[in-house]
């Protein structure tokens, strides 16, 4: 079952809930605030994550040349 970012415009509360793609498309989910079932749903950019070392912690920050295993 996938994790829905429901929105509730009747007590503008927003909310995460586990639950099926039958629950959300038949409208069985209730706002856990207010109860109504008039959600829609929020689409949020997922976080993301850089592989490697941080930029902060390269001794040539400011100068990387060809030499530099990131200049790529």
């Amino acid at each position: 079952m996938p994790n829905y970012d429901l929105y509730c415009p009747d007590c503008a509360r927003e909310f995460r809930i586990h639950a099926s793609m039958t629950e959300k498309s038949e409208k069985r989910i209730p706002c856990p605030n207010c109860g109504s079932i008039e959600l829609e749903t929020m689409f949020k950019a997922p976080p993301a994550y850089v592989k490697g070392p941080s930029l902060a912690s390269c001794p040539n920050k400011g100068g990387c040349g060809v030499s530099c295993p990131r200049a790529g």
